[in-house]
């Protein structure tokens, strides 16, 4: 298989615009723990939108590389890679997983750096961290495996690491995207009742219940507050979980969840901006906990999933409701952005030739 000397890559150059789309040149030595991958399919998370917006403020590390969930196929390793090799099909996720965390990777644009972290997947072929990278069975959909990078892990692991739901425990969940519906397929798995899905979205909830949501709330439509009191008693909820990053979703959140139970934060608020709760109950068993990717464990928890999902128990074709080229990315985001698309995106890559 020929070392590819540039590849295809959609670039944030400036923060709250476009990504642009251009070639750029690939390192040309591997260094160690490093792992050439052909990206067959990249995930948009949320997350990607945030460093696009700049929640967390300014960005020192423009222009970068972008995107955090994927799979590919190995095309060479360098020294000390012994978890994949050569030909291996691998999902791309952002947590760590087995084997050496490398150093990032050097790009170069018309003769400037281009920064990237230990993964990025919004380009047809990435130099990425073996830790990274978690081999796949070699007749698993491609298309399909992206997921476990974070949609699935990161949903899944809420329910599993975060929340531990149990059988007949209630569930709120602010924001039905990828991560969350897959929140919410989670506590279905584990029979959790009522699951309640709110959004701004009608095509979102109607996912939702498809994933398993009781309860569909459309909180432009109807008070959240009052629907969820109505379902849940004054009480609360047991677990209430947001992946919006709003601060004021997250303010009532809190309120929302029982004296005894847990208040679970996906989302990630804009720099600056700060919530505001009456702390007393957490002396008293209420809890606040900040999720980091459901706390996975890729090498362990990926080939759980996959067993799940080709055993007809985990529910995934359905979430993939677009695909776009590398090209339209940009309009892929815009879908993200304006709710016409309601379920997970995938970015299909045009390097088949290489």
């Amino acid at each position: 298989m020929n070392f590819p000397k540039e590849t295809k890559a959609a670039i944030l150059v400036e923060q709250k615009a476009p990504l642009e789309i251009r070639n750029i040149q690939l390192p040309q030595q591997l260094e160690y723990g490093h792992v050439l991958v052909k990206v067959h399919y990249s995930g948009i998370c949320g997350s990607q939108l945030g460093e696009i917006d700049g929640v967390k403020g300014h960005d020192p590390f423009l222009p970068h590389l972008l995107g955090h969930e994927g799979s590919g196929e190995v095309m060479a390793t360098g020294a000390g890679v012994n978890t994949v090799s050569p030909g291996d099909k691998v999902v791309m996720h952002w947590r760590k997983g087995a084997g050496i965390e490398s150093q990032v990777p050097k790009y170069m644009w018309e003769d400037k750096p281009v920064n990237a972290g230990f993964v990025t997947t919004f380009n047809e072929h990435a130099v990425v961290s073996e830790n990274r990278v978690t081999k796949i069975p070699e007749s698993f959909p491609m298309d399909i495996a992206p997921l476990f990078g974070c949609a699935v892990t990161t949903g899944l692991g809420v329910i599993n690491n975060n929340a531990k739901l149990k059988i007949g425990e209630s569930i709120v969940v602010f924001g039905a995207g990828g991560v969350g519906l897959n929140v919410i397929q989670g506590a279905s798995m584990v029979s959790g009742y009522p699951i309640i899905a709110v959004d701004i979205f009608d095509s979102r909830l109607a996912l939702a219940k498809k994933f398993g949501a009781t309860h569909l709330i459309n909180s432009q439509n109807k008070d959240p507050e009052k629907a969820i009191r109505k379902l849940t008693g004054k009480k609360g909820a047991d677990v209430v979980v947001d992946n919006t990053g709003n601060t004021d979703v997250i303010n009532l959140a809190y309120q929302l969840t029982s004296p005894d139970g847990k208040t679970i934060l996906v989302g990630v608020p804009r720099k600056g901006d700060h919530i505001s709760i009456y702390s007393l109950p957490l002396h008293f068993g209420k809890q606040i906990i900040g999720s980091h990717g459901g706390e996975t464990d890729p090498a362990k928890d990926i080939p759980n999933y996959i067993k799940l999902y080709e055993n007809n128990k985990l529910k995934l074709n359905d979430l993939i409701t677009d695909t776009f080229e590398l090209k339209d990315i940009n309009s892929a985001i815009d879908g993200i952005r304006n709710g016409t698309i309601s379920g997970r995106c995938l970015i299909k890559m045009d390097n088949n030739g290489t």
